[in-house]
């Protein structure tokens, strides 16, 4: 079954009971039993619902796994995976990483005594220098948020097996649409299904994909123990979501590729973060592991100034001022005061983050729409 048939059918079955061709919204906490452990596979909602269900198991099939499982938010996720380790242990990940991330393993697990190691992550060799005996998992995105860097997953996953390393890879910004983590050697795809999976803005949701046993029954374990899961309404709302998402990712890669271009010949921007551009750093690896470059840019202006930053993104109509990303509104914000505000400036000036850094979440609009708002704010 190809990419395109399988967002809207894998996973998903007409209702037994009505012939419904949509997967019903069982909003119920728990299920009649006949006797005592004889049940028709739902005992408590917690544990199992129908309607996650079928999306766990369309978000496994379109990311080419076997196993999903989805969470109360992309963080949720993310906890759930550094709870399958424990105290001593070692992570490393990307010095460019999306604040939330950030947040939760430096506020949150280092005072379990779980060491994180943040490193430039396009040079394997920066990864290798850190990895020791108590090393037990590598945490990558790609394209990282918010400098749109390329991570050559397989390079890492390479090393990693042989030192026997988990890796995990946030596939957010690609989707399993333009990039397949679990293809190039990863054990873990993680998603914020806020975003493109979702697609609409309506949903708060995270995902995590493995094709490994051992790993996906200790990530139900979390999911249950825990009890971070989403409900019902929110799984229906991204099942409907997730059967356009090649439909909408062939436009966000579209309209992301002009915008590029046209800010990228702009006289008051500095520079351009879009991994479709020959001049970023490890284009070359991008297109070697995507199927697209996606609808995320980034970009400085000349001078760098706050001041200027905030001129531009209050001045824009179409791009609309908010958080998140990957719906089919076009958004644009400031990371350095938004989305990765928890960061220390220090570290994140070092990756990039400098005050001018503007971001934007191209959307579906009229591509010529697009440019002229974005032509109107740089008037600055």
């Amino acid at each position: 079954m190809k990419f395109n048939t399988k967002v809207i059918h894998a996973g998903v079955h007409p209702d037994t009971a009505t012939g419904a061709i949509m997967t019903p919204i069982y909003q119920t906490s728990t299920y009649v039993q006949e006797e005592i452990g004889v049940h028709k596979g739902f005992e408590y909602s917690r544990t199992g619902n129908p309607t996650r269900a079928a999306l766990e198991n369309n978000l496994a099939a379109i990311e080419g796994g076997k196993y999903g499982a989805c969470f109360g938010s992309g963080l949720a996720a993310i906890d759930a995976v550094i709870k399958m380790l424990k105290p001593g242990d070692e992570v490393i990940s990307t010095n460019d990483l999306y604040g939330g991330s950030y947040r939760i393993f430096t506020t949150i697990f280092e005072k379990y005594s779980i060491k994180f190691h943040f490193v430039n992550m396009l040079d394997v060799k920066n990864i290798e220098e850190k990895i020791n005996n108590n090393t037990k998992l590598i945490w990558a995105e790609t394209p990282t948020n918010p400098m749109m860097n390329i991570i050559d997953v397989k390079s890492i996953c390479d090393l990693a097996r042989s030192k026997d390393i988990m890796v995990g890879v946030d596939n957010t910004f690609a989707t399993p649409y333009l990039q397949n983590p679990l293809s190039l050697g990863a054990d873990i795809v993680m998603h914020s299904v806020t975003k493109y999976l979702g697609g609409h803005s309506d949903v708060v949701m995270g995902a995590l994909v493995t094709s490994d046993d051992k790993i996906a029954e200790e990530i139900y374990r979390i999911q249950n123990s825990s009890g971070a899961v989403c409900g019902p309404m929110d799984s229906f709302l991204v099942l409907r979501g997730i059967k356009t998402l090649h439909l909408r990712m062939q436009r966000h890669c579209e309209n992301g590729e002009k915008v590029a271009h046209f800010l990228e010949n702009h006289p008051i921007v500095d520079t351009v973060y879009w991994p479709g551009l020959k001049s970023h750093p490890n284009h070359d690896v991008a297109v070697s592991q995507m199927k697209g470059f996606g609808g995320m840019i980034s970009f400085t202006l000349v001078g760098d100034k706050l001041e200027s930053a905030k001129k531009v993104v209050s001045k824009t109509e179409l791009f609309t001022l908010a958080e998140s990303l990957g719906g089919v509104e076009s958004l644009i914000g400031h990371p350095s005061t938004m989305t990765h505000a928890s960061i220390p400036r220090e570290e994140r000036i070092k990756s990039g983050v400098v005050d001018s850094l503007i971001r934007l979440s191209v959307g579906i609009e009229d591509i010529t729409d697009l440019i002229n708002d974005l032509d109107n704010a740089l008037k600055i």
